[in-house]
């Protein structure tokens, strides 16, 4: 049992996971699924997840014509992160107890913050919600248009969460706290530059934002008429196989006559506006879109990935009527009209519900030569501690590990708000 952990080190691996739980802030305020690992692994670590049913209602008694099957869509959601921070300790080293406590500690800090990045970049990414602002952050004004912005699209009003970058949100809170300061809340972002809850969110401070360069210079217009989606279920292969559809993306064909574009830029369409997704009814506010990859083609022709799709309805199909999202198909020759046209950061917001982490677990033998302590937070995150002694060099390894996914279920339900635009 030569590599056996310590009673020291076991309390310190406790005490490794509690800050470590206690740092997971923004992944506090996701939904979580706990799949099973014998399940994931046969699985390919990929498992489909449902994206929320949107209903159809008709008027009248007769129902007759209108029993009709509802069209489930999911997502892929993947366990795409293993991230893991190794560590040697020489023989002399170890004679020092605070080190291998210090590097712990560190470990935890940047596994923890590594779950934190990837929320933050997912919903920054991939979040098709977007407000455009022309002045620095500083008032409540500008969280508003992001709860209006989400009462717009029909997204609950409640388990809403922001993410602002360091300077932004110091912004708001230099705001707040000019404004009475006797009052608790203003005497608080003076003392403490914390705004708390503004206009329905849960705001955080985030120091690892996404910054995205200007699409400055770039013109796309729409490369043909007809684009519009229609949501499936499931695919039939040629072979005659099924399988499930991520109905999130859409592929269309532009027209690049200047500049480049890239992965993570915001624009509108001429045209289409944005359509609630329970009434159907038209906002007034154009739909805001992301683009997800470039398939093919920097300039000239080429092809897009997109999200949301365009669901204008103009198909007809039940599945259409029910995921409705846009008032109009783009006509061939509307303009992408971009939205982040100053290098900013993207400051995400969301609905609770609409990001999942998905939990991982690693079946480590504890029989192998190698000690090990495995440890969960209260959302299933699992950490895995191991020691391993070399007795030709008189050196300690130790690793602390982690696997974990996110998965953004509807990128019309998040979003980000940019500030400091021209």
């Amino acid at each position: 049992m030569a590599n056996a952990f310590s009673k020291e080190e076991r309390v310190a691996f406790e005490d490794i996971l509690q800050g470590f739980q206690d740092q997971m802030v923004l992944s506090k305020n996701v939904g979580v699924y706990k799949p099973g690992g014998t399940e994931m692994e046969r699985a390919n670590n990929i498992i489909w997840r449902p994206m929320p049913y949107i209903a159809q209602s008709f008027t009248g008694t007769d129902m007759t014509a209108n029993f009709k099957d509802f069209t489930q869509l999911s997502v892929p959601a993947t366990l795409g992160f293993n991230k893991s921070v190794p560590w040697i300790l020489t023989a002399t080293e170890l004679r020092d107890q605070l080190q291998e406590g210090r590097l712990g500690a560190a470990a935890k800090q940047k596994l923890a913050s590594d779950i934190n990045q990837a929320l933050v970049s997912v919903v920054s990414m991939q979040g098709s919600l977007v407000v455009k602002k022309t002045t620095a952050a500083g008032t409540y004004d500008d969280v508003a248009l992001c709860s209006a912005l989400l009462d717009d699209t029909g997204v609950v009003n409640f388990d809403r969460v922001i993410g602002i970058s360091t300077r932004d949100y110091n912004g708001m809170a230099g705001n707040l706290a000019s404004r009475v300061v006797d009052n608790s809340k203003s005497l608080t972002a003076y003392e403490r530059s914390m705004i708390g809850q503004v206009a329905g969110f849960d705001a955080f401070k985030i120091d690892t934002p996404i910054r995205l360069a200007a699409a400055g210079g770039v013109t796309v217009t729409m490369n043909g008429a007809n684009q519009y989606y229609t949501p499936k279920a499931t695919s039939t292969a040629g072979t005659g196989e099924t399988n499930n559809v991520d109905n999130r993306f859409q592929t269309i064909s532009v027209t690049v006559t200047s500049g480049t574009m890239k992965v993570g830029d915001a624009f509108t369409i001429a045209g289409v506006n944005n359509a609630h997704m329970i009434t159907k009814q038209d906002t007034g506010q154009l739909k805001t879109f992301r683009i997800n990859a470039i398939v093919t083609g920097a300039g000239g022709t080429g092809t897009i990935q997109i999200t949301p799709p365009i669901i204008s309805g103009q198909g007809a199909t039940d599945a259409e009527m029910e995921y409705k999202n846009a008032t109009a198909t783009p006509a061939s020759g509307a303009a992408l009209v971009w939205l982040n046209t100053a290098a900013a950061y993207f400051n995400p917001f969301w609905y609770r519900d609409s990001i999942e982490i998905i939990p991982g677990a690693y079946a480590v033998p504890e029989n192998a030569g190698v000690a090990v302590i495995k440890g969960s937070t209260d959302q299933g995150i699992q950490l895995v501690m191991q020691k391993w002694y070399d007795i030709k060099t008189m050196k300690t390894y130790f690793r602390v590990d982690t696997l974990f996914g996110v998965v953004n279920k509807a990128t019309d339900m998040n979003g980000v708000i940019l500030w400091s635009q021209t």
